[in-house]
């Protein structure tokens, strides 16, 4: 009986007490309270549960409304101009001429060379500028359009100290200049 006994011992005072035993307590006991709900809860129903996959697909968005992706599939639309209307692109090269032309220009007059060609908010972002601080001097490329909806396009201008990028948009088919970018290269 002493070497039972010893055993008994050993187990209590050594191994129970120890980091082992400690977790090999936790481990039976969660392992039981595991088991117990299981019994208590029956069969599973294969029909529910997290593991089953829906029968058709989720959506967030009506089946007709456009797709918001990185990756379109869709055409690139084509601005809409009002008859008798400049283009997008004539807009753009009337413009970056009014604003490169305004060396000889007080600021007044420079402003209102723009004004027939700009929205009224680009107009006052534009309030304080002068004509002598247009960092360019010419156009060295062509005018080129990308448009982004039949009302909004960006129209992209090398420069011979950088790049110039203008937001145009048409809410009634006229085209205006509505945003001006510069990079510097």
């Amino acid at each position: 009986m002493t070497a039972v006994r010893r055993v008994i011992e050993f187990l209590v005072t050594r191994l129970l007490r120890s980091r082992l035993g400690v977790a090999l307590g936790i481990a039976v006991l969660v392992l039981g309270v595991v088991g117990a709900a299981r019994l208590v809860a029956g069969p599973a129903d294969p029909t529910t549960g997290l593991s089953n996959r829906p029968s058709e697909p989720i959506t967030t968005v009506h089946p007709t409304a456009g797709d918001d992706g990185a990756i379109s599939t869709t055409t690139t639309p084509t601005p809409v101009t009002s008859p008798g209307e400049a283009k997008p692109e004539q807009v753009a090269k009337r413009f970056v001429a009014a604003w490169l032309g305004g060396s000889g220009l007080t600021a007044e007059d420079w402003h209102e060379g723009l004004r027939p060609l700009s929205t009224a908010t680009l107009m006052d972002k534009l309030a304080g500028a002068d004509p002598a601080g247009v960092p360019a001097g010419e156009v060295t490329e062509e005018v080129t359009i990308r448009p982004r909806s039949e009302t909004f396009v960006e129209a992209l201008i090398a420069l011979d100290s950088g790049r110039l990028r203008l937001e145009l948009v048409a809410p009634q088919g006229r085209w205006l200049v509505d945003a001006v970018d510069w990079e510097r290269s």
